[in-house]
């Protein structure tokens, strides 16, 4: 009998479209948190990404590794997790509170902090009216974030009002603090919107330290392949068959595909293949055979002993491990 036909057909016209469309949020922890200084709030729960939106006054994050970065009013933040780092108005100052994993907070001391800075509906902190404001987004789950998008970013970045315009801002502040049925879908969408247009406007700045096979995707020779491999994955490709397109010798494609994308052809498009897999088994109910075809496996086994090679467990255990994590992580009420 034959596998069901995907639910989700693979469209990967749009490199960039295809690395941005992994954001998907579950009961995110969102908060609006309102600080007079001095302030300083360490955060260590391991979340696999946070975005951090200033609409009023201004702070400071201050990163374990790495330089402080200061924002401003309209400025946003990503931190990529498990690493750690502190936001306060001056790098200075000592925390006051933890952020640990699964929402919980404590005094530096390990004392419970949960409740004791509540100020209304997803609202934390000093008083409504502090002289900074933040909006705070937080994936919870790995599972999330598209893991080729994650392994593209930096443990932190930021983009100040200057380049960046977010039109959600004032969405996102009248819709944190409403309590009303669908409230938490609503407010996972909107994240989803914010992360996807900060980091379109991140990738588009030339100073990016973007992924080497996004500047490569600037070769007239190598762009042209790796668009081939992105819009048909599961073509049967082979190092010939690309050369052939892009009008080179195998060696000359496989030298400058090697220099510029930092890995073979082959080896990339193993990896861009095994990357889709994890989104559709994450994301559908596709029987493993069928998203084998989908992303270039002659049978359900073949991709099972590569998935098993690469990510150290089978499609089944890692669909398991997805479904288990969300059982874990309910819609917050």
């Amino acid at each position: 009998m034959d596998a069901p036909a995907p639910s989700q057909p693979l469209t990967r016209g749009d490199p960039l479209a295809g690395l941005l469309e992994g954001p998907r949020a579950r009961g995110a922890f969102m908060i609006r948190a309102c600080f007079d200084p001095p302030w300083a709030v360490r955060v260590q729960d391991h979340a696999p990404l946070t975005v951090m939106l200033v609409v009023r006054g201004d702070a400071w994050v201050v990163p374990d590794d790495g330089d402080p970065i200061r924002l401003t009013a309209g400025d946003l933040a990503m931190a990529r997790g498990p690493g750690a780092y502190t936001c306060a108005d001056d790098p200075a100052t000592a925390p006051q509170a933890l952020v640990l994993p699964d929402g919980e907070c404590a005094y530096p001391d390990g004392r419970s902090l949960n409740g004791s800075m509540d100020l209304g509906v997803r609202t934390w902190g000093d008083r409504l009216d502090g002289s900074t404001v933040v909006l705070i987004g937080t994936y919870t789950m790995d599972d999330e974030i598209n893991g080729r998008l994650l392994d593209a970013l930096p443990p932190l970045l930021s983009l100040t009002d200057d380049v960046w315009r977010c039109p959600l801002t004032p969405l996102l502040m009248d819709e944190i603090a409403r309590d009303e049925p669908g409230q938490e879908v609503v407010l996972d969408r909107m994240l989803d919107l914010l992360v996807i247009a900060a980091l379109r406007a991140w990738f588009s700045r030339p100073e990016t330290a973007a992924p080497a096979w996004y500047h490569a995707l600037a070769d007239p020779v190598v762009g042209r392949v790796l668009r081939l491999l992105q819009d048909d994955p599961a073509h049967p490709w082979t190092v010939a068959a690309l050369a052939a397109k892009a009008g080179v010798s195998r060696a000359a494609l496989a030298r400058r595909f090697t220099e510029l994308v930092g890995e073979p052809p082959m080896t990339h498009l193993t990896g861009y293949r095994l990357a889709l897999a994890a989104e559709l088994l994450r994301d559908t109910d596709d029987t493993i055979a069928a998203i084998a075809r989908q992303v270039g496996y002659g049978s359900a086994f073949a991709l099972s002993s590569a998935f098993k090679r690469v990510h150290g467990r089978s499609p089944q255990e890692h669909r398991a491990r997805a479904a288990a994590r969300r059982a874990s992580h309910p819609p917050r009420a």
